[in-house]
């Protein structure tokens, strides 16, 4: 996998082995960044971050800091090596935890921009209404990886800005409401 854009652009990095994790592919990841535009200086939550391509796309674009959350122990092993050799140890906290165990200890944190990429086998809604109404400043951003042919959540306290669908996955990009 590689870095799109930014100061990292085309830096390769590994993914995590096994099937828990789903990486999102260049061109999805691409219209992600495209919808988001200028990220310069935001402070972004990967909630669900397996091989920490968001985080990683997120940093080299001009991210102020990043948390990258998972509980997978490859996932966060790859992402720690990951995170040392592209040199972004102190731009990209990298965290192994339950993102839902984090939140509880972690209430008064708000980001910029949430990403929303769960494992598609353990969609949890409730879980991702907690973190919009935890972790989203009001007038932010949370950004949702659902499957493709799978109707979206009813999420209460955000106004949907943009949907795209690209057959195996979709995004929908929710705005917080202030």
């Amino acid at each position: 996998m590689r870095i799109i854009a930014g100061k990292l652009g085309g830096r390769q990095f590994s993914e995590p082995h096994g099937f828990r994790t789903h990486p999102m592919s260049e061109k999805i990841r691409g219209a992600l960044f495209n919808v988001l535009g200028d990220i310069e200086g935001l402070e972004v939550l990967d909630a669900f971050a397996g091989s920490g391509a968001l985080a990683f796309e997120a940093a080299s674009r001009g991210a102020k800091h990043v948390v990258a959350i998972d509980k997978d122990r490859a996932a966060h092993s790859s992402l720690d090596r990951n995170l040392a050799e592209l040199g972004l140890s102190a731009q990209v906290d990298a965290v192994r935890a339950n993102t839902g165990g984090w939140s509880i200890h972690n209430m008064e944190k708000e980001f910029d921009i949430v990403f929303l990429d769960p494992p598609y086998d353990e969609l949890q809604t409730d879980l991702l209404q907690t973190l919009i109404k935890r972790h989203v400043k009001p007038g932010g951003l949370a950004v949702l990886s659902w499957p493709g042919k799978t109707d979206l959540p009813e999420l209460e306290g955000v106004e949907v800005v943009s949907d795209k669908n690209y057959g195996d996955a979709q995004l929908v990009f929710y705005r917080k409401n202030s």
